[in-house]
């Protein structure tokens, strides 16, 4: 299909036009005209766009891509040698990032919560990017925190009792322990993201809600994934999923 009516495809099914985000979302860096074959990955970096490459795929449809409020715009160093990258092998490049993350059947929240066995409830926080709800049957965290290993193949930092059985819980893929606070408010008994920061060890011990840092690339694999599947499924799209070991 053309890349432009793939682009205006996705920005319809992910409500790109509701959301506030701090890169744009859609197509960032235009390449040949024509997709036939997908490469989906978490992050556009050097090596993922090399792989990209590797699969003649015509498209890279990541939730990690470019362009990021606040940064340098300048096109140098390794922006610049990533883009050259893409610009030479006239490969297109897709980025959503909170639309993915919120997207109620195909976003990153809504794709962990089926690999963790979560049953949502509703979502909260800016933008409803938090999800709650309460995992299949209630277990310790020490259990839960044994499942999330097993199932991310990344061993979580809990920090919270690991006797406390979690019956309710939150949870939010990627960088979002800002959220923390809220997920509190809601009276679960543990929260899920990617990432903790100092601070939040703290308000964990003293609000006795235990804390769960599942990596922020492990828990953000899977929105993508459904996302390229999706496109294979209704678009005839083909599609590959390349991932890249990131310890973070």
């Amino acid at each position: 299909m053309h890349r432009d009516e793939l682009n205006r495809y996705l920005a319809d099914l992910l409500e790109v036009a509701r959301f506030r985000d701090y890169s744009p979302n859609g197509l960032q860096v235009e390449g040949r005209p024509e997709v036939r074959r997908i490469v989906t990955g978490v992050t556009a970096s050097a090596d993922l766009i090399d792989a990209a490459v590797a699969a003649d795929a015509d498209a890279l449809v990541v939730h990690h891509g470019y362009f990021w409020r606040g940064e340098d715009p300048r096109l140098v160093g390794t922006r610049r040698a990533r883009i050259a990258k893409l610009v030479a092998a006239d490969l297109n490049l897709f980025a959503f990032h909170l639309p993915l993350d919120a997207h109620p059947a195909l976003g990153n929240n809504a794709q962990l919560a089926r690999v963790l066995g979560f049953v949502a409830e509703g979502r909260t926080g800016d933008q409803e990017v938090v999800a709650f709800g309460a995992p299949e049957l209630p277990l310790p965290l020490a259990e839960l925190g044994a499942r999330v290993a097993e199932r991310l193949a990344r061993e979580p930092l809990l920090i919270g009792d690991p006797a406390r059985v979690v019956r309710r819980i939150a949870w939010c893929t990627g960088g979002a322990q800002g959220y923390f606070e809220a997920a509190i408010e809601l009276g679960v008994d543990a929260y899920l993201t990617g990432e903790i920061s100092e601070q939040h060890v703290h308000l964990a011990r003293e609000s006795g809600v235990a804390f769960i840092a599942a990596g922020h690339h492990a828990t953000e694999r899977f929105g993508v994934q459904a996302l390229g599947a999706h496109l294979a499924r209704e678009l005839g799209l083909s599609h590959q999923f390349v991932d890249l070991p990131n310890p973070v």
